[in-house]
């Protein structure tokens, strides 16, 4: 089953320590169980672009549109067995101590 995991800062979490948060060692292993199919960071919140249409009209707004501490900061695809395995995948991520984690299913198309 797919899972997309969203990584997302969190001020209240636990302060970021490079000595036990390495994320590119969680990548090595979860690619190496065969677990992540595809992940990346995302540039701040800054560099985003929103996109509306209203009224037949486009709307372009540079940067976050809403106010929020809290900001997606990556994505992984995951292919687990179940919702479980998803949680101990993302258990196991850096940013699950000291930012959030949020797993999804894929709802394909065809269902």
């Amino acid at each position: 089953m797919k899972y997309m995991m969203f990584v997302a800062t969190d001020p209240e979490a636990e302060p970021y320590d490079p000595a036990q948060d390495n994320i590119q060692e969680w990548v090595a292993e979860m690619v190496a169980r065969g677990v992540n199919l595809h992940g990346d960071r995302l540039r701040p919140i800054e560099d985003a672009t929103l996109v509306r249409v209203r009224n037949g009209e486009v709307l372009v707004t540079d940067g976050p549109f809403t106010e929020s501490k809290e900001w997606i900061a990556g994505y992984d695809m995951l292919e687990a067995a179940d919702l479980d395995e998803a949680i101990e995948i993302a258990s196991k991520h850096p940013m699950a101590r000291f930012g959030r984690i949020e797993l999804r299913p894929v709802w394909p198309f065809e269902e």
